[in-house]
């Protein structure tokens, strides 16, 4: 399966990058004005393709300009066969992701010792990103002049979320109820705007925050008995503090588009993915370092050596999971990427219910029930009439 994923990744590299020079050549001609889709930007479309209905599929042919006019026109993929890579690519990759995590934080090694090194996995895990993000950025074409301050303080932000998640998975909180409550990172954001003003939100949302964490506390309350050890006070701890450093990480994001607008910089994908995941790494390394994770956390993995193995498919699996994100923001609308990203949540919560040994009481269920309500009732506000809103918000 990971020969299959890095195979499609080869695809998503080559997509991604090919927009760029295409975008070039299209601006230094001419017959650019004429009108392009948004997924197919640099491809010329012939008068009865732009006359068609919204939603009829076409033929797109790449043309070459000049020396290259010679050249035989290069059929793009369509729509259909994009989405099925990038859709395809990230349910696998981080469906397969979530496996592996709550795999590696249930491990118990045969001294009765179980992993705890959740910095020292980030590391890893971070490590495995900034190479395949470098690799598609000297593909693409490193950009110039970015604003490196505030991808460091974004990238610390942001591991120190990721942390925090490992850290409540390693202190007993079940994966189903850490992958739910993290699917209400709004409420945090919702909170810090409210308590700074400037922000008011619909009834609707306030009932879609509820729903989500509403619906994970029963989720956490309707365990069977001996079915798992029960979610411990310093797992839900550890969660909510991944909440509330979720709502910073996205407000040092926005502050980043803010910066790289200032000084006139466009970064690529693979440069977010990159310097965003540098940050984190060399942030998780000094954690790492200063909490004696590195030397203890190695030991580890070296005594158990199929811990070792989930945890390299693991950090592959993000870097990989990551590129088809890029992949799919590069050739559809943010909503499209919204729906596979909310929708593959819940598939990991019932792959982890069906497969782990999570056997959940009637009040359970209807705890996902509600949870799912919620997460699905937010995304469809996105898609619906997210126009009219009096606020700004990122997920």
């Amino acid at each position: 399966s990971l020969l299959a994923l890095a195979f499609i990744l080869v695809l998503s590299l080559s997509s991604v990058t090919a927009s760029s020079p295409a975008r070039s050549a299209a601006n230094n001609n001419p017959i650019s004005t004429i009108p392009t889709l948004p997924s197919q930007a640099g491809a010329i479309l012939t008068p009865e393709q732009l006359q068609s209905p919204p939603g009829t599929p076409t033929k797109v042919l790449e043309v070459t300009m000049g020396s290259d006019a010679g050249a035989k026109p290069v059929v793009v993929l369509p729509d259909s066969a994009k989405l099925l890579i990038g859709a395809g690519g990230i349910y696998g990759a981080f469906l397969y992701y979530g496996s592996l995590q709550e795999d590696v934080f249930r491990f118990v090694a045969p001294d009765g010792t179980s992993f705890k090194q959740a910095w020292y996995l980030q590391v890893l895990e971070a490590l495995a990103n900034v190479i395949i993000g470098f690799i598609g950025m000297q593909v693409s074409g490193p950009t110039a002049g970015i604003p490196l301050r505030m991808f460091g303080i974004s990238g610390a932000a942001q591991v120190s979320a990721k942390a925090c998640t490992s850290l409540a998975l390693a202190n007993g909180l079940s994966f189903p109820v850490a992958t739910l409550a993290k699917s209400g990172k709004m409420a945090p954001v919702m909170l810090g705007s409210l308590i700074l003003g400037g922000a008011s939100y619909t009834l609707r949302e306030y009932l879609q925050v509820a729903a989500i964490i509403g619906g994970t506390a029963i989720v956490s309350l309707g365990k069977k008995k001996g079915s798992g050890p029960a979610s411990s006070l310093l797992g839900v701890f550890y969660i909510f503090l991944s909440l509330l450093l979720d709502g910073v990480t996205a407000g040092f994001q926005k502050r980043l588009k803010t910066e790289t607008a200032k000084v006139g910089v466009k970064p690529k994908p693979y440069d977010f993915m990159f310097w965003t995941n540098l940050f984190m790494c060399l942030t998780a390394i000094v954690i790492a370092g200063v909490l004696g994770e590195v030397n203890s956390g190695t030991k580890f993995l070296v005594d158990n050596p199929e811990i070792l193995s989930n945890i390299i498919k693991f950090a592959i699996c993000s870097a990989v999971g990551q590129s088809f994100i890029f992949y799919t923001i590069a050739n559809f609308d943010p909503l499209v990427l919204s729906t596979v990203t909310t929708t593959r949540k819940i598939f990991s919560v019932l792959l982890s219910i069906f497969l782990k040994g999570h056997s959940l009481s009637l009040m359970g269920w209807s705890g996902i029930s509600l949870a799912c309500g919620g997460i699905l009732s937010e995304l469809q506000s996105k898609g619906g009439g997210g126009d009219k809103k009096k606020h700004s918000h990122a997920h």
